[in-house]
């Protein structure tokens, strides 16, 4: 870590630094545990474009009552952020827990989905101009929008860009009525949930956007983040609308699979053919 964020650092927090050391990177920024002489731990993401992360982790905190790391600074060049004590495993009772969370998170209402500004999944923009469609908002500005970026940087053919555009006509008989629109924390997979002690201590790099809450019911299943305790509670409290299973769950997670196609490549493609194949032939 170079001299300049060290000072970054002090003046944003009141302490000294004490320690740094390295953490694994992201896509598009280097991490790094900061001890201060006050005593406090810190983690620094250090790159470029991170300004809507801490702006993400801000909002959650100011209108949810989802527990995310406290933000001391964040621009494009550094995040500043509260250090958060994970790396338990998922156990039934903190699916537990996280669907009691997510439920919540879920509850809050917006006017329309979208949100009034840009905020990425990962190192991918994301258009999140809003709208009153559902429908239209999920095929313009996530599926078909993401299909033609991983087209134009060669990631799929236009065999299956076209088999996709056909499936994206059927949206309105597959999907049927949507939920209205709701906070979603946008990126809800294994890496982003940090559990101690049986329970969920902090969620991590959202991607928030206003959705039918299905589409981050989806994501959950996609890798194996939560299970059958997790929905078996969160139906508890938000009973999930018939067919999600087997219909809706496939059709939304063909925008997180088209992330992956974009960022890995691979067998990622593979997936969205199945899905593709099962719904558009």
């Amino acid at each position: 870590m170079t001299p300049d964020l060290h000072l970054l650092i002090e003046s944003a927090t009141g302490s000294a630094v004490a320690s740094v050391r390295p953490l694994a990177g992201g896509h598009n920024a280097e991490l790094f545990t900061v001890a201060l002489t006050d005593g406090r731990t810190l983690v620094a993401k250090a790159g470029h474009g991170l300004e809507p992360e801490g702006f993400m982790l801000r909002h959650l905190a100011a209108h949810s009552r989802l527990p995310v790391p406290a933000v001391h600074h964040g621009d494009d060049r550094l995040l500043l952020m509260d250090f958060v004590e994970g790396g338990d495993a998922i156990t039934p009772q903190a699916e537990e827990h996280a669907a009691e969370l997510i439920a919540a998170l879920h509850g809050i209402a917006a006017p329309r989905y979208g949100f009034p500004r840009s905020t990425p999944i990962g190192p991918l923009p994301q258009d999140n101009a809003e709208s009153d469609d559902w429908i239209a908002f999920f095929r313009d500005r996530r599926l078909l929008a993401m299909a033609r970026a991983a087209l134009a940087e060669g990631r799929i053919d236009s065999a299956l860009m076209r088999r996709i555009e056909a499936l994206a006509g059927r949206l309105p008989e597959l999907v049927g009525t949507p939920a209205p629109p709701a906070l979603v924390h946008g990126d809800l997979w294994t890496g982003n949930v940090l559990v101690r002690g049986g329970r969920v201590a902090a969620f991590i790099d959202p991607a928030i956007h206003h959705a039918d809450p299905e589409i981050e019911l989806a994501f959950t299943t996609l890798f194996g983040t939560f299970g059958a305790a997790f929905f078996r509670r969160y139906g508890e409290i938000r009973p999930l609308r018939p067919g999600f299973f087997e219909v809706r769950r496939d059709l939304y997670n063909l925008y997180p699979l088209l992330v992956h196609v974009r960022l890995f490549g691979g067998s990622y493609v593979g997936s969205v053919e199945r899905i593709v194949r099962r719904f558009a032939g």
